[in-house]
């Protein structure tokens, strides 16, 4: 992985110092800056700089860190892991509607347009993390679409691919799946911390190592990330 400050183009520097200015809200002085993933080097990234301040919050921030985090600030392994399958495994995605189920960084939106997908959209609720995947997929070059909710009439979803990574470590969204299953035409799940018979309707395909980018030193378990398809 390679980390400097940023080189945003003139036209995406608004967008980046909202972001940045996001983020300081919840980790003070911490800087947004270019990152290269070590494991899909074919994508660039804008991520909170390996080095941010955590010796320097408070109990306060700490806590307020904890209850809302910047998720769209880390590439986390999940999401690093869809990714490079993805672009292992263009022909999954090539000419289709692809739909990043909270997006985050917009990573897996990002692999899957450069994968060749008709539609890449990423769909988060948070505004900031819809913000980054813009940012992101203009960093690469490419281009996506971005939704906070998805309408039935904006996409057909019984032709669409769900893509899913890092989400279920919440168990209140695997609730969830059942659903998603019934009603876009495929769904690959990409995930490290949840057990693979909680996935019930996917069987696990391939499995791969990586960690969280900047590194935050989870725990080894959190390392392997299986994916999962529809059975």
């Amino acid at each position: 992985m390679t980390s400097n400050h940023t080189s945003i183009s003139t036209d995406n520097e608004l967008l980046f110092h909202q972001l940045q200015s996001t983020l300081q809200l919840k980790v003070p002085n911490a800087q947004l800056v270019e990152q290269a993933l070590f494991q899909v080097p074919e994508i660039t990234l804008a991520l909170i700089e390996d080095c941010y301040p955590q010796a320097e919050l408070n109990q306060s921030q700490i806590d307020n860190l904890m209850d809302s985090p910047p998720y769209w600030a880390f590439c986390w392994a999940s999401g690093q892991v869809m990714a490079r399958f993805l672009l292992d495994n263009p022909s999954l995605v090539e000419g289709r509607t692809v739909v990043d189920f909270g997006s985050g960084s917009g990573v897996v939106a990002i692999a899957a347009a450069k994968a060749g997908a008709k539609r890449a959209i990423a769909l988060d609720i948070d505004p900031a993390a819809l913000m980054a995947s813009k940012l992101n997929a203009s960093l690469n070059g490419i281009t996506i679409e971005t939704r906070q909710r998805l309408h039935n009439k904006e996409i057909n979803l019984s032709s669409s691919l769900l893509l899913i990574a890092d989400v279920f470590y919440d168990r209140d969204n695997i609730p969830m799946l059942s659903g998603f299953i019934q009603d876009y035409a495929d769904v690959i799940v990409a995930d490290s911390r949840v057990k693979p018979s909680e996935l019930r309707g996917l069987s696990e395909i391939d499995r791969l190592s990586s960690s969280t980018v900047p590194d935050l030193g989870e725990s080894s378990d959190f390392n392997s990330v299986g994916i999962f398809r529809v059975t």
